[in-house]
């Protein structure tokens, strides 16, 4: 994965309950090791497996001018060996003992996983260890995984007219914050990374002391404590760079896109507000903003899916979303594809109407009680889940966040008023802080030029790009 994924905020929207002060989401449990990684057990003994996710507080923004896709290279080159392993043996060890692994790269940090039979985690900690410390990287192996990330910036963004729109819509959103670039980067950047690179990189972010291990499944802190200190106890912390401060200016004007593409079958509406996460801007905002965005766009029971899709029948898809965990600002997100037919200047109407209803009328008691009841109907589902737990808790603390964040998320929905609401409304959804962006089927002409060379070989779709 190589965006801001909107997914680990609905899994931890779907956690939110409403239950008394004592309750808790996962009731997960940590300690810190002396070298300064934090170890996290997140108890689920539904099944004998566990779900193991390494973080690393690196992402992203914390390439240098002119490397954008640097991190996104890094994990890649995370699965070509150690000293002990050969490359692309890391993979093969975790199938061959029944589990499977997998990693993403998002703005603010980089994760690896694996889901295996609690009984084969102490191999799996040996393994993530040793590719810690002891990465060794050569041209042989850094050379055809280049191509390999290349043919991936190919399939997701060039070949894809959404993959390019989401592009330039967050460029045109982010005047400042390094959100602006793409996690997987600009391709002519990309094209000049080097394994020197991704060696400097790995050498500066790559510790303990930066590293985050949370452990969810059939286990508890006091299994999961031993195997940690065992495995990387011993591992030296080192100095780490400071991180980049994530500022955007205060936005003054609206900025609207066209994009036009041949290979676009089905238009869409797209807006994006600055808003608020959990560690930059108006951050009392943020609560109230989850709720609204369940109560306007979360599913086919919401506000917009009711109006547009059901009674106007103009659209077939719309949606609102919102995620908090970020180290910098974040946005607060409308989406709209109209039925066959409906021209979208009509979609783009109807949604400015229902946003201006959003605020100027606001949302009433009764809204916010459904968006809370909804919600705590699905946290049953986030528990029974083994993976959810360690993939919510490694947003919010990758982001500067706390377990106490996570674990009192149901509290502190539960305190959001339907003033609040309202007045993170008339807040954010404002004109200025809008990027509003149409991706339309271009004409015979109109749209970007394709590359030579950059058509997806029909042999490789659907095959894995590692």
């Amino acid at each position: 994965m190589t965006a801001r994924s909107l997914g680990f905020a609905l899994i931890l929207v779907a956690c939110v309950a409403v239950k008394p002060a004592f309750a808790q989401v996962f009731g997960a449990e940590a300690f810190t090791l002396p070298n300064g990684m934090q170890i996290v057990a997140v108890p689920n003994h539904r099944a004998p497996v566990v779900s193991s996710m390494m973080i690393y507080k690196v992402g992203g923004v914390d390439e240098m001018p002119g490397k954008t896709g640097l991190a996104h290279m890094v994990e890649h080159m995370m699965f070509k060996g150690t000293k002990t392993v050969l490359p692309g043996m890391f993979s093969r060890i975790v199938a061959a003992n029944g589990g499977r692994d997998d990693a993403f790269t998002s703005e603010d940090y980089t994760g690896y996983y694996q889901d295996i039979s609690a009984d084969r985690l102490p191999e799996i900690m040996r393994l993530e260890a040793d590719r810690m410390v002891n990465l060794s990287l050569h041209e042989k192996d850094f050379t055809p995984e280049h191509q390999v990330v290349l043919e991936e910036e190919r399939m997701r963004v060039e070949n894809s007219p959404e993959g390019k729109f989401d592009q330039q819509m967050n460029a045109a959103l982010y005047l400042n914050a390094a959100y602006h670039h793409p996690v997987i980067g600009w391709k002519s950047e990309v094209e000049g990374l080097t394994l020197a690179d991704v060696i400097a990189f790995h050498d500066k972010w790559y510790a303990p002391n930066n590293a985050v291990l949370i452990v969810s499944g059939d286990i508890t802190l006091a299994q999961l404590k031993p195997m940690a200190e065992k495995y990387f106890g011993s591992l030296p912390a080192r100095k780490l760079p400071p991180r980049l401060v994530l500022e955007e200016p205060h936005p003054l004007a609206a900025r609207s896109l066209v994009m036009k593409d041949g290979n676009v079958h089905q238009p869409s509406w797209n807006r994006m507000y600055l808003a608020p996460s959990h560690h930059a801007g108006d951050t009392q905002f943020v609560y109230p903003l989850e709720v609204l965005a369940q109560i306007v766009g979360s599913d086919t029971t919401s506000r917009l899916y009711r109006h547009l899709v059901i009674e106007q029948k103009l659209a077939s898809e719309v949606w609102a979303g919102y995620s908090a965990d970020a180290r910098g600002p974040t946005s607060f997100d409308f989406f709209a594809s109209p039925n066959p037919g409906v021209d979208i200047d009509k979609i783009a109407t109807a949604m400015d109407a229902e946003i201006m209803a959003i605020v100027e009328q606001g949302v009433t008691p009764e809204d916010v009680q459904r968006a809370k009841t909804k919600m705590r109907a699905e946290v049953a589902y986030a528990r029974d889940s083994y993976q959810t737990g360690a993939r919510v808790l490694a947003g919010a603390l990758a982001t500067g966040g706390t377990i106490a964040d996570v674990e009192e998320w149901p509290q502190r929905i539960a305190a959001v008023t339907p003033d609040q609401v309202n007045e993170a409304a008339r807040a954010i959804l404002r004109e200025e802080r809008s990027v509003t962006g149409e991706l339309l089927p271009a004409k015979p002409g109109e749209g970007p030029p394709v590359e030579p060379g950059s058509e997806v070989p029909p042999e490789t779709l659907g095959k894995s790009l590692r």
